[in-house]
């Protein structure tokens, strides 16, 4: 836990804002993104919008040297993907939608699926199974749970309706800095690795591939694509770990989830994030 950073009450609240502001972004977007937009119609947005209007920063322009604001990974992309103005979106797309925004110091981290017009059911389920996975491990996440729990409940659910996990990508500690530790595995054996406590912060994220999980990175060094050039899907959202479970602080208007759709062991555990007074 040495290298791990727990945060304090105030940098809760700080990163409890970048989350919200976060959120506004995928708020604009849902009424943006439609057939014919390109790929950097949405990246420019994004960036005029985190700026313009939010008076904050897209974390990851620069960061690695990456050139843009976001990354868009089209159908058989699984992460990482570079906007293009070539990059026409059309009907029967899935795009994952991967944004980072900075604010007063703190840095939150997203991504959304978006489904381009009519997508293919078998898109659709792949979509829905992903994001379902993502809670899955989210609704795991509680004090003195492990990061095993974590990964456990993703793959088991991802694996359980014939998908596989992506391995070479993983979640990760967020807070000042975009990647700090610990590293959050998408697989993996309950009651193993770190111990959660109060005050951590990382984003849970599963990329969920149709068929193989096997990988290839594009020549461009970022785009990563599946193998056998089947679908991928991805979801992520930044947590909290509170006294009694986690905060989702980068939960969206839509996904503000009733009691009932949790296990009694759960009920109120993912707590929706506020604007701090």
């Amino acid at each position: 836990m040495n290298n791990i950073r727990i945060k304090n009450t105030a940098e809760q609240a700080l990163m409890r804002d970048a989350g919200r502001l976060l959120a506004r972004v995928f708020a604009m977007l849902d009424d943006f993104i439609a057939p014919g937009v390109s790929t950097m119609q949405i990246n420019d947005r994004v960036e005029a919008f985190i700026v313009g209007e939010l008076q904050a920063r897209p974390a990851s322009k620069g960061q690695y040297g990456y050139p843009y604001s976001l990354n868009t990974s089209v159908n058989e992309v699984v992460c990482h993907g570079m906007p293009r103005a070539s990059q026409l979106l059309k009907n029967g797309d899935i795009v994952n939608v991967d944004i980072t925004l900075e604010k007063s110091g703190f840095i939150a981290d997203s991504s959304k699926m978006y489904m381009i017009g009519g997508v293919a059911p078998v898109a659709k389920q792949l979509v829905d199974t992903t994001y379902e996975a993502m809670w899955k491990g989210i609704d795991a996440v509680r004090p003195g749970a492990t990061l095993g729990d974590i990964g456990h409940a993703i793959q088991k659910h991802a694996e359980g309706r014939g998908y596989s996990v992506v391995r070479e990508y993983c979640g990760h500690g967020i807070g000042r800095e975009m990647h700090e530790e610990p590293q959050v595995l998408h697989y993996g054996r309950p009651n193993s690795g770190t111990l959660l406590q109060e005050g951590m912060t990382f984003t849970i994220e599963p990329m969920i591939n149709q068929g193989d999980r096997k990988t290839k990175t594009k020549k461009d060094g970022w785009t990563v694509e599946t193998r056998d050039g089947r679908l991928s899907a991805q979801w992520e959202h930044t947590v909290l770990v509170t006294t009694d479970g986690c905060e989702v602080l980068t939960l969206r208007a839509e996904e503000v989830r009733s009691t009932a759709d949790h296990s009694s062991n759960t009920i109120n555990k993912v707590v929706r994030s506020e604007p701090s007074k």
